[in-house]
Formats: C-alpha cells, structure tokens, sequence
C-alpha cells in the first residue's frame, strides 16, 4: 500500500486545494500531514509551535508523514518544511513526489501578509523569500515531477499532474 502521489512545495504552493481536488479526479482520498498533526494533538500548527516549539512539531510530522506513507493510498500532502527532514526524504524513496513551485510574489499573495503561520512572524515578504531560497533545491531533489503553480488555477495546475503522471 503506498500513496498514489505526494504533494510537496512552500506555504502557498497549493498543496491542499491541489490535493484535495487531484483526489477527486482520481476517486481516491486526499490526506494531508499537517491536518494529522492538528488532529493528533488537538490544537493548530501554530498554537503547537508556540506552546511546543518547532523541535516537538517536527518530530510530529515526521511521524505523521511516516505513517502516511505506509498507510495511505491517495493523493498525500506534506507540510512546508517535512522534506527538510533527511529521514522523510528517505521515506520518500521510489513515490511518485510532484514539487508545487511557487514564485515569491504569488506566494505572498496566497499567504498574505496578515498570516498567522508560526514561520513568518515579522517581515512575512523577506521570510517567505527566505523559506523559498532554503528549501526550493530539497523540494527539487525529491521530486519526480516539478509544476510550476504560478499564474495558474488550481484545476490547471491538477490537470498538468494527471497529464504529467497518466
């Protein structure tokens, strides 16, 4: 049993709405890691982060998208920073990984400036660019398949994979 596609990219990349709709083509369900997390610990990302710190919020991921990975046979979406850990890279071995890519400017805009995402406290346009400079060669160095997300909608974007993956 393993996912039939996994999702990674930066916040704003789609990952969600993107999944979400991919697993409807393909009538099979979505699963995404960080809403695994929020309901393993009963509290959103941000209040774990903060209360928690990101140490304990990492090692929840890494156990979620472990867990995801074997169990979970649809369209699976990771959470931003999951790739950065070397064990989840490993895990994502041999699945079919689709990097959603993002461009500064759009991503801004989907997130927006007012986010409440515990990783873009303070200047969010330079911590996003950041986020984006750090992790774009991860993300590259995982995938089977990049998408570039930008200027597209999200049915565009689902429509490019299927092509893409048959």
């Amino acid at each position: 049993m393993t996912a039939r596609v996994v999702l990674v990219g930066p916040m704003g990349a789609g990952k969600s709405t993107v999944g979400a709709l991919l697993a409807e083509a393909w009538g099979v369900p979505a699963r995404d890691t960080d809403a695994d997390v929020e309901a393993l610990e009963g509290r959103s990302i941000s209040d774990v982060f903060v209360d928690s710190g990101e140490a304990h919020f990492r090692d929840l991921e890494r156990k979620a998208v472990a867990e995801a990975l074997a169990a979970h046979e649809g369209v699976l979406s990771l959470g931003g920073g999951a790739v950065l850990d070397p064990a989840t890279r490993d895990l994502l071995r041999g699945h079919r990984v689709v990097f959603l890519r993002v461009g500064l400017a759009e991503a801004v805009k989907r997130v927006g400036l007012g986010s409440s995402r515990p990783l873009l406290l303070g200047n969010v346009r330079s911590r996003i660019k950041a986020l984006l400079d750090e992790r774009t060669p991860v993300y590259e160095s995982v995938a089977t398949l990049t998408v570039d997300t930008d200027g597209k909608d999200p049915a565009e974007v689902v429509a490019e994979i299927r092509e893409a993956l048959g």
